[in-house]
């Protein structure tokens, strides 16, 4: 029997990797690495602390007692003074020295920083992977002709690879977004219970350079270059809300895109991958529905609308911190995150076996290509001696029986056969047909793919050479 909820994001949708970035033990071996840092960065600056304290902290970094925490936490209401007792008891020796002059929130907030940065490290790379993908997609595809769509009505040429590249700025820009947000994360670091580190002065005697140096040392041992400059109890949380923000970007791209290919696979020019015993529909048989790319836009929605609780924390927290932000925070950032992974794993994914069919995107250019060739038609008449004028009104006329043809009796767009009829057009057949090649309506396109790819992604990937190609498989 299964009688308990299981969160889907952890059962159905994302890796393994980021679920373990925001399980219990990673947590909670952080607060220990962090009481541990402290501790070091005291005793090197002239604490009574002992090596044998610091070692037998270390030596039970990882043997966390989750039992006697949870019974601890009953006991005091606190789940921070709750894993202090524990560690304490399986540390006895440093008992006396755990968490000395820190408030809650250095572990807690010291701890939640870390970890996201660990995320977004993990974000990175698989934001990085999807570049990768689809910029193979973009360039395998940059010389095919394929309808352009303004309003989703048919428009100019474009090309299937041009068209990629739109999805692939859209990702650069959130790349470029998560490498200043990872250049930017600061530590809160040792601040104290309103931020004046007055606990630190009183253990140093007053010593400002100290105090100073004990927050240079955390962080230094953490893994940081810098902490925030000034803090409440917390660090501001605008940081959260800067980081999450990135993640909904992410986010906002894959709607977008998985929005065109779900379009595209009704009009049958792009699939998405369809497993061999894969069901799309339980009564309809024949049914092949773009599961993934829908997955991804019901999780982006999630993602993006997940983002704004840190929006409404940020604005809400009074003072130098109240709590209404713990309870939020705990559901709203490791929820974006896991579901930020799922989306880029899908999407990855979804690339690695997007299928394309030409002859599908040939036969809708055909059906609209002649309406788009008659300004082509019509400049070359006058070339060749028509009056412009008299040759509008003529393609005007023919284009009104040719569309009447195709929306009302439900024909073939016969507009060409007409023009080539008309003894008020000056044309050949041969020359009117040679107007009517898609790559003369495609412009710079494949230029451009080339281009863009060349200048803006070969650079980025250049750096992630080993780590590109990862592997990625659905749960479900």
């Amino acid at each position: 029997m299964k009688q308990t909820y299981e969160n889907p994001l952890i059962k159905r949708y994302a890796s393994r990797e980021m679920a373990n970035i925001f399980s219990p033990d990673e947590k909670f071996k952080t607060w220990r690495e962090l009481w541990i840092a402290l501790a070091e960065a005291q005793k090197e600056l002239g604490l009574n602390i002992t090596d044998e304290q610091i070692q037998q902290m270390k030596d039970n970094k990882d043997n966390i007692d989750y039992k006697l925490a949870e019974e601890k936490e009953k006991e005091f209401r606190h789940d921070v003074m709750a894993h202090v007792h524990t560690f304490g008891i399986q540390c006895p020796k440093a008992k006396p020295i755990i968490h000395l002059g820190a408030t809650s929130a250095y572990v807690g907030d010291n701890t939640d920083i870390i970890l996201m940065k660990r995320a977004l490290y993990l974000i990175n790379k698989k934001l990085v992977n999807l570049i990768n993908k689809v910029s193979e997609f973009a360039n395998k595809y940059k010389d095919l002709p394929t309808l352009g769509f303004t309003h989703y009505q048919p428009a100019q040429l474009t090309t299937v690879g041009k068209r990629a590249t739109l999805w692939l700025q859209d990702l650069l820009i959130d790349y470029n977004d998560l490498q200043y947000i990872l250049n930017n994360m600061k530590l809160r670091g040792v601040k104290g219970t309103t931020g004046t580190q007055a606990s630190y002065l009183k253990l140093f005697d007053n010593n400002h350079e100290k105090v100073k140096k004990l927050d240079e040392l955390v962080a230094e041992k953490m893994g940081f270059d810098s902490t925030y400059p000034v803090t409440g109890q917390t660090y501001t949380r605008k940081m959260d809300y800067r980081a999450l923000s990135v993640l909904s970007s992410i986010a906002q791209t894959l709607h977008k895109v998985t929005n065109d290919i779900r379009l595209l696979q009704n009009l049958k020019e792009i699939e998405e991958p369809f497993g061999k015993k894969q069901i799309g529909s339980s009564a309809m048989a024949y049914k092949r529905n773009p599961m993934r790319s829908e997955r991804i836009a019901s999780l982006a929605r999630f993602i993006i609308a997940t983002t704004m609780n840190t929006a409404m924390t940020a604005s809400t927290q009074w003072f130098e911190r109240t709590l209404d932000d713990s309870a939020n925070r705990r559901l709203t950032i490791p929820q974006t995150f896991l579901a930020c992974d799922a989306i880029l794993e899908i999407g990855i994914n979804v690339f690695n076996g997007l299928v394309v069919y030409e002859n599908v995107i040939k036969k809708h250019i055909n059906e609209e290509l002649p309406f788009m060739a008659t300004e082509n038609i019509l400049m070359e008449a006058v070339k060749r001696g028509g009056d412009r004028q008299e040759i509008h009104e003529e393609i005007r006329k023919l284009s009104m029986e040719a569309a009447k043809e195709v929306k009302v009796n439900g024909g073939k767009n016969d507009l060409i056969d007409r023009i080539i009829l008309s003894d008020k057009i000056p044309l050949t057949k041969k020359e009117i047909m040679d107007l009517l090649d898609p790559v003369n309506f495609i412009g710079r396109a494949p230029k451009q793919v080339e281009e863009f790819i060349e200048q803006n992604i070969k650079p980025i990937l250049s750096k992630y050479e080993d780590k590109l190609n990862i592997e990625v498989e659905l749960k479900v």
